[in-house]
């Protein structure tokens, strides 16, 4: 299939019209991208397995097609359309037979990342240019990072939106009426991998003012099929970087990704870590978070930023947190933030809810809910935050090998309670690696008060001074229908017990419950 016409279309102002268009999806990004499409001209049909009902009213109304049904192999309706164009949602992996065909007809295949740079150019700034984009990637900590990043650039007098896999879809933003100076576009694994099947030096490609990829650890291997595969994903947010590559001193992985990345030229490499920094890093010094990369005079100096207690102040104390503020201030010094800004920025800024979130301080035990924490990466930086604390795992672990967080992490907490789904192997890897935790199991069969029995096993075991930590290391879907319903589900049995008199150290003697109680 030729693709000549598809290379031309690089602007918002470009030719769409009549383009065959297959959207692959119909959640809040497969709409979007239908919506845009539409607003060009272009001839939209949409497929998808369900469709919300409210999406699904407003295709006609916006004039586009729609066929629910099955896609466990290509329907005739899409091999009828021919489409010249296949975007898909990111839930559709590498494997899955539509994408399969896509690829072995030699048809365009998109995410709605690369739709939307295309056509970023709809609203200019009064300079005439488009929004510079900031990518955001990583295992953990991307959204944090990216509510960081745009809180920092707007306390900068600049015009930014946190976008992206954050829930706001980029299509939306670069449609906005009223533009940006800035897009912080927060990028899944997923997403990089469609935006990576894009040639380098294809038309136009897409091109970052700054990018980051906060750290790397298994994730979505169900998705990827291997840990390379992922890694790969994730090195494509570092591509055609225009001025600062941000990467973590402290994992390998992202600093070889920079290595081997293909930048614009004059693009520079920018470390961050909780250490001393060198001349063109982000780091700690004696409690001091400071930048020696954005300066004249980084070899002798740096620029103060924030405390440690400043932070921790404002219940941004945790090591990962600060990791996270770290590689916020890098992007944000890219683009000229004064330091000041960023220090205002952070008195005002608050994590959202279920990440590290303390639900509770009651009678000397304190409730946190991390249920965020939904891989090992994420809950091993909720452990290494709370040492010692009771704590809440399990669910489903997508292809994720748990035994090296338990050898690493779990030795230190006072007590394991194993939830979900995937409890085999949880229970297999405190058996191995750590047999001196005391483990109790609830049965996934009690679905609808698994957070009640899970408070009150927690209630048997805490005492005065102790924490009980909700840090799954695993996906939700097995018992909940998000890991924001896990996490509600939990404060809400911790405050009901609360309320009734509970909720605080009991009364017992040194010997825990029975193991597997």
């Amino acid at each position: 299939m030729s693709t000549a016409r598809v290379d031309t279309l690089t602007s918002w102002h470009a030719d769409w019209r009549g383009l065959r268009v297959a959207v692959l999806g119909l959640s809040t990004t497969g709409f979007s991208v239908a919506d845009t499409l539409a607003e060009l001209g272009a001839d939209v049909y949409v497929f998808t397995e369900s469709a919300d009902e409210e999406y699904a009213r407003l295709l006609p109304v916006i004039g586009a097609r729609l066929w629910t049904g099955p896609l466990h192999e290509v329907p005739e309706e899409l091999a009828a359309f021919e489409p010249e164009v296949v975007v898909a949602s990111p839930g559709f992996e590498p494997r899955h037979p539509v994408i399969a065909w896509t690829q072995e007809r030699g048809t365009p295949l998109w995410g709605d990342i690369e739709l939307a740079w295309r056509v970023r150019d709809k609203v200019l700034r009064p300079d005439g240019s488009p929004a510079d984009w900031m990518l955001i990637t990583g295992t953990n900590g991307k959204t944090t990072t990216t509510r960081l990043t745009a809180s920092m650039l707007v306390a900068g007098g600049l015009r930014a939106a946190p976008v992206g896999n954050i829930g706001v879809p980029v299509l939306d933003a670069v449609r906005d009426p009223g533009g940006f100076d800035v897009l912080v576009v927060e990028v899944s694994s997923h997403q990089l991998w469609y935006l990576g099947l894009a040639p380098v030096d294809g038309p136009d490609p897409l091109s970052p003012y700054a990018a980051v990829c906060l750290n790397l650890a298994d994730d979505h291997l169900e998705w990827h099929g291997s840990f390379q595969a992922y890694r790969d994903a994730k090195a494509v947010v570092y591509r055609n970087t225009r001025v600062a590559c941000v990467y973590n001193k402290s994992d390998v992985a992202t600093r070889e990704m920079v290595e081997d990345a293909d930048v614009v030229e004059g693009a520079r490499a920018i470390g961050f870590d909780l250490g001393v920094p060198g001349p063109s890093d982000l780091g700690v010094v004696d409690g001091i978070l400071v930048d020696r990369a954005f300066l004249a005079e980084r070899h002798s100096s740096a620029l103060e930023l924030t405390t440690v207690s400043e932070l921790a102040a404002e219940g941004l104390g945790a090591p990962h947190i600060v990791s996270n503020i770290l590689a916020a201030a890098a992007l944000a010094r890219s683009r000229d933030v004064e330091p000041a800004a960023i220090r205002a920025a952070l008195r005002s800024f608050a994590l959202d809810p279920h990440r590290i979130q303390v639900v509770a301080v009651h009678e000397g035990v304190t409730w946190i809910d991390d249920s965020k924490a939904t891989n090992p990466h994420a809950a091993a930086s909720s452990l290494a935050a709370y040492p010692g604390a009771l704590w809440i795992v399990g669910g489903m672990l997508k292809g994720v090998d748990i035994a090296p967080l338990v050898a690493g992490r779990g030795g230190g907490a006072k007590a394991a309670i194993v939830i979900g789904a995937d409890r085999t192997d949880v229970l297999a890897a405190f058996a191995r690696h750590a047999p001196e935790v005391p483990v109790f199991e609830v049965d996934p069969a009690e679905t609808e008060n698994v957070m009640a029995r899970v408070v009150d096993l927690a209630l048997d075991v805490a005492r005065d001074g102790d924490v009980v930590l909700l840090a799954p290391a695993a996906a939700s879907f097995d018992q909940f229908s998000s890991y924001a319903d896990r996490g509600t589900r939990f404060a809400d049995a911790v405050r009901e017990r609360i309320s009734a008199g509970e909720g605080g150290a009991r009364d017992h003697d040194d010997t825990a419950p029975d193991a597997g109680a």
